[in-house]
């Protein structure tokens, strides 16, 4: 399903399997037919990409973005029912209690707030020190667990708003939690790391050398879908910790993931702004939109190690400044450039104070501490390159790539 103008964010599935919202980089959400493969409602209000979606009962969705901002929508309805506004920084994540009577945000403001969608009241859950990426409710609904940049879980009583931490060895991105309270990490590592409810570590899996950006579990929780910017989406057997498969697109980010209520089909949003089926058990495409293969960007720079290195920025950067905007501003004309200077481009108001300008120096410095610690505000998603020899490589290519 194509409809995006960017990368699509968010995925989120309808509790009778019929209907998919999504969010994108492109301002916009959009509630798709399964049956029909064609999108229904464009929801436009986000001054900024949407980072979240969800589904609030039968009839009703929200959706946030990284202007901070929650709509919650009726199902046919051209405007919001409601804003609601308190974050200070991009919203990333959403989660509905299962009585869906409250409604949990995860924000780069670093906290985690409770909502109740009647009324528009929320609580304000504080304790991460650095960006909040991910939020789950448990179960039961009587608490909420937290991911960050800051290594931590942080576990919350819903009733008095205290937490109990959790601290693992890399930044996290994503949380699920499985029916049996299970609680599933996805670490800017590329492991999956489980915790019991208590927040006791219970295993580990590697799934793959590149940031873990999403997950999704089945609703039995037998299966994890774990998807990262490395352009796959691993499928991994909860209960023994195994790697059953990799599914492979077309070799772009894989933003967001979804279950169906069947419990094997798979819906992924993709940096090439499309929505894809895929039959999780098998690994095969489903639907009438197949994988349709882009043309690769780096096809010219085939052996190149920078370019390679570069390949999990590509979704989001051009090289040149005649190919179309992508979420990110082009690095045409990257090096002796100051940052947010670029016109056209909506940076980041923190982005605008600082005094960088970009050189192989400060770009490598750039992925050596990660863009959250270097350039903090940034809307960049958090990426370590942990080799000096691949940050080398790096800086060489965009030199050679992005002169004018």
């Amino acid at each position: 399903m194509a409809g995006h103008g960017g990368p699509v964010r968010a995925i989120a599935v309808s509790v009778d399997g019929k209907t998919v919202l999504s969010g994108g980089f492109d301002t916009a959400a959009i509630r798709w037919s399964l049956a029909s493969e064609a999108a229904e409602q464009v929801l436009r209000f986000h001054s900024d990409a949407v980072n979240a979606v969800a589904f609030v009962g039968a009839a009703r969705m929200a959706t946030a973005g990284a202007d901070g901002r929650i709509a919650v929508w009726t199902v046919g309805r051209a405007q919001p029912d409601s804003v609601l506004e308190g974050h200070a920084g991009p919203i990333v994540a959403l989660a509905i209690s299962p009585d869906a009577s409250q409604l949990a945000s995860a924000s780069w403001d670093r906290t985690v707030r409770l909502w109740s969608p009647a009324d528009g009241q929320s609580r304000v859950l504080e304790g991460h020190s650095q960006n909040v990426n991910g939020v789950a409710f448990t179960p039961d609904g009587k608490s909420l667990v937290s991911v960050g940049y800051d290594l931590a879980v942080r576990i919350w009583r819903v009733a008095d708003g205290t937490s109990d931490v959790v601290t693992l060895p890399a930044p996290l991105n994503a949380v699920a939690i499985a029916p049996d309270g299970e609680i599933v990490t996805g670490a800017a590592d590329g492991k999956l790391r489980m915790l019991a409810p208590d927040g006791k570590q219970a295993g580990e899996v590697a799934v793959g050398p590149t940031p873990i950006v999403s997950l999704a579990l089945t609703a039995d929780g037998a299966l994890i879908a774990a998807a990262g910017i490395g352009g796959t989406v691993a499928i991994v057997d909860r209960k023994s910790r195994s790697l059953l498969r990799t599914l492979v697109g077309p070799g772009l980010p894989v933003w967001s993931v979804a279950f169906l209520p069947d419990r094997e089909t798979l819906v992924t949003g993709g940096a090439d702004g499309k929505i894809r089926r895929w039959n999780a058990r098998n690994g095969d495409p489903l639907g009438s939109n197949l994988l349709g293969t882009p043309s690769d960007p780096l096809a010219a720079y085939a052996g190149d190690h920078g370019a390679d290195v570069f390949r999990a920025c590509v979704a989001c950067h051009t090289l040149s400044d005649k190919e179309t905007q992508r979420a990110g501003p082009t690095l045409a004309g990257l090096f002796g450039r100051r940052i947010a200077s670029l016109p056209d481009y909506r940076f980041s108001d923190a982005l605008k104070t600082m005094d960088i300008v970009w050189t192989p120096e400060t770009v490598a410095r750039l992925f050596e501490v990660g863009p959250n610690a270097y350039t903090p505000g940034t809307k960049m998603p958090e990426q370590r390159i942990g080799s000096a020899e691949d940050r080398r490589a790096l800086t060489d290519f965009l030199a050679r790539a992005t002169t004018r």
